[in-house]
């Protein structure tokens, strides 16, 4: 009887399971002997058990691990490629998306002329002129989440979180200009500022009209300063190598407290980039680096609903710590337009 029962256990699918799991010396297929006594048999059953479950447990311990960052399993990524098939753009929407490329592409081209036309051989000044405009975007984003706040249409905490980290970000980029030198002159600061007063206002009304819009024209920023400091470093590197770094570049980069630095770098797992900053150079780099950490940010940004904080838990429906009725909208008109068919 014991020879069947132990036979039988071997022989179920839970065997096979720890077949895949274990060693070969802890599951033998051959039956036990008649010989030995029931007790033995289920001694030996509860050793498996254990064993399987000490090898359940460290897997998982792999898996927390090397997936602690919001992991996609492949379930995962059969959802994204379903809803990605259901929500194709259709031929106007697709329209409506390359006239507003085209408009983000030229706008971003008249600054640039501008920038080649007064700042060709003046570096500093034009990084200057760059990182006052590049930060405005997220001034914007930020003051119409608020708006869309205020009227209870829609609430993304992880938007507010993330924008102001990369305003953060932008500001530090700014200072470590300033430092260089890059708003030594009047006109600089008053081209600058100007600038970025009309971007202001024309980042609000795109976004409100159009987010996705809004967010492609500062990726083409974005991808605009990283290609500038890409090529600046490549021209100017061994001089940039001999140069000291500015106290504020490593002040932001070298900090204890790198919360917000990790909270713009949405596409990073938290504490996985920690930069170093031995000279000048290094500096420019990390700059550089930011910026693409920017772009892939903007990109995610412009599929709606899509951006986490990368500090955030892993509960999906957890975003704002708050339980609150809200309207799921994109741009002004979609808001007032569901605000109004909801109440009615």
């Amino acid at each position: 009887m014991a020879a069947a029962l132990s036979s039988s256990f071997l022989a179920s699918p839970t065997s096979t399971k720890i077949s895949r799991t274990l060693p070969s010396q802890f599951y033998s297929p051959l039956p036990l002997p008649s010989s030995v006594p029931l007790s033995s048999s289920r001694s030996i059953s509860r050793k498996i058990y254990k064993v399987r479950a000490a090898s359940l447990k460290e897997k998982d311990e792999e898996v927390i691990a090397e997936d602690s960052f919001r992991a996609r399993t492949p379930l995962d990524n059969e959802r994204k490629e379903v809803d990605a098939e259901q929500s194709e753009p259709g031929a106007v929407e697709r329209w409506v998306i390359k006239f507003e490329q085209s408009v983000n592409v030229l706008l971003i081209d008249s600054v640039i002329k501008i920038l080649d036309a007064f700042y060709r051989d003046r570096h500093y000044a034009r990084f200057f002129v760059l990182e006052t405009i590049a930060r405005v975007p997220y001034f914007s984003f930020i003051s119409v989440l608020h708006m869309y706040e205020s009227f209870g249409w829609w609430r993304r905490a992880d938007y507010l979180k993330v924008h102001f980290a990369e305003s953060w970000n932008e500001l530090h980029h700014l200072l470590i200009m300033e430092e260089l030198g890059g708003n030594s002159l009047w006109f600089d600061r008053f081209l600058a500022q100007h600038i970025a007063i009309f971007y202001y206002f024309m980042i609000v009304f795109m976004y409100a009209l159009s987010p996705r819009m809004a967010y492609h024209f500062s990726e083409c920023v974005e991808k605009h300063a990283y290609s500038t400091y890409d090529k600046f470093l490549k021209l100017r590197g061994d001089e940039l190598k001999k140069l000291p770094a500015p106290e504020i570049a490593v002040k932001y980069y070298m900090n204890e407290d790198l919360y917000l630095f990790d909270e713009f770098q949405t596409a990073r797992t938290p504490n996985t980039r920690r930069p170093k900053i031995e000279n000048l150079y290094d500096v420019f780099v990390n700059i550089r680096d930011d910026e693409l950490e920017h772009c892939k940010t903007m990109k995610a940004c412009q599929t709606h609903g899509n951006l986490r904080s990368p500090h955030s838990s892993l509960q999906e429906d957890d975003d704002s710590g708050c339980s609150v009725s809200e309207i799921d909208c994109e741009g002004f008109v979609d808001c007032v337009k569901k605000s109004l068919t909801s109440r009615g």
